[in-house]
């Protein structure tokens, strides 16, 4: 099973908010979740993109592969640099 970080969308038409989900990388969008992980809400005046770093750096330990969405969020907030050192 290859485990994919990636968004999921659950916001309304023209408001989109996301989950940062691990999920299995033949579900689709919105099928089963493995894990939630975080939030991103693109609208917001900041980006807001909040993870839990410690579950994030875990999955990615284990092998977990970030689609090119979230590797960016991940590289603009640090995290990636952390999974880097580790």
């Amino acid at each position: 099973m290859a485990v994919k970080i990636r968004l999921q969308r659950v916001g309304t038409k023209k408001k989109p908010f996301y989950r940062v989900v691990a999920v299995d990388g033949r579900e689709r969008r919105d099928g089963v979740v493995i894990d939630t992980l975080g939030q991103y809400q693109p609208i917001a005046a900041d980006n807001q993109f909040n993870v839990n770093e410690e579950k994030v750096l875990d999955w990615l330990n284990k092998g977990a592969q970030p689609s090119d969405t979230i590797l960016q969020l991940l590289k603009k907030s640090g995290i990636w640099k952390n999974f880097k050192k580790a």
